[in-house]
C-alpha cells in the first residue's frame, strides 16, 4: 500500500491489471455503440431470412405551420416485394402494391385508383417497403445513411439511421427519412418522412410486428367489389 499527499493509505492496483481494466471498458463502449457497419451488416443477414410480415399501423402527418396533425390507423401486409395496407380510420382506404401496379381503393367513392409504376417502381419500393426486409448495403445505393445513435422506442431498444436519398428525384419528394430499428428483430418500428421544401413530415409507427407470418396469395390480388368504378389516372 502507498500513501498519499494526506497520509491516507492507498491501493497500487498492478499496471498488468489497470491494462486489462482499461481493456475492459473500451470493449464495453465498443459494445454499447454499434458502428454503422456492424448495422448494415446486421440488416443484410436478417434480410437473407425475411419473407413476410404483418403490422398495425399508424401513419401521422404534421403540417407545421398551423401545427395540424392527422392520424391514421390500419394494418399492413408485406410478401416480398408485394403490400397491402388497409387504413381503417378516419377514411377507409386499401392500398395495394403488386408488380408494376399500384391500387387505391376508396369504399365510400366505390371506386379504384390503379397506377402503373413503370420505371418508378424502385423509387415506390425504396418508400413502401422502406426497412422490411432491406438488406442493410442495398439501403446505400439509394441513400446517403448515417448512424444517428441508439435509444428506446415503445420499449423497445433502437438503433437509427438518418438516410438522404441520392437521386434529384427522390430529394424533390422527400428530403430525409429517420429510421428506427428494433435491434431484436432488424425490423423497422417507426419511419419519419421529411418533405421538401417546407418542415412538414409524417411518421409512420408499426406494432404488433409478426415477422414471417402465412399469408394468403389473395391478399395482394386486386379484388374489388362488383361494380366498383376502375380508373387510370393519367401521369
Amino acid at each position: 500500500r502507498d500513501r498519499d499527499v494526506t497520509g491516507v493509505q492507498t491501493c497500487a492496483l498492478p499496471i498488468p491489471f489497470t491494462l486489462i481494466l482499461a481493456a475492459s471498458a473500451a470493449s464495453l463502449a465498443l459494445a454499447a455503440s454499434p458502428s454503422l457497419e456492424s448495422v448494415l451488416n446486421q440488416l443484410d443477414s436478417h434480410a437473407k431470412e425475411f419473407h413476410s410480415l404483418s403490422a398495425d399501423v399508424e401513419r401521422t402527418k404534421v403540417t407545421v405551420v398551423v401545427n395540424d396533425h392527422s392520424t391514421e390507423t390500419g394494418s399492413i401486409l408485406v410478401h416480398g416485394e408485394k403490400m397491402r395496407l388497409d387504413l381503417k380510420s378516419p377514411d377507409p382506404r386499401t392500398i395495394l402494391k403488386t408488380g408494376d401496379s399500384l391500387f387505391i381503393y376508396n369504399p365510400k367513392l366505390n371506386r379504384v385508383e390503379e397506377y402503373n409504376l413503370g420505371k418508378y417502381k424502385d423509387l415506390a419500393d425504396q418508400y413502401l417497403l422502406l426497412g422490411f426486409g432491406t438488406p442493410g448495403h442495398e439501403l446505400k445505393k439509394g441513400y446517403l445513411v448515417t448512424l444517428a445513435g441508439e435509444s428506446n422506442r415503445e420499449g423497445k431498444h433502437v438503433v437509427e439511421l438518418e438516410l438522404t436519398p441520392k437521386s434529384e428525384s427522390a430529394r424533390n419528394q422527400i428530403s430525409k427519412i429517420q429510421l428506427w430499428i428494433d435491434e431484436s428483430s432488424w425490423l423497422t418500428v417507426e419511419q419519419k418522412f421529411f418533405e421538401t421544401g417546407s418542415d412538414d413530415y409524417f411518421t409512420v409507427k408499426y406494432t404488433n410486428i409478426i415477422r414471417n407470418p402465412n399469408i394468403s396469395e389473395n391478399e395482394f390480388k386486386p379484388h374489388w367489389p362488383k361494380g366498383v368504378d376502375k380508373v387510370k389516372p393519367q401521369g
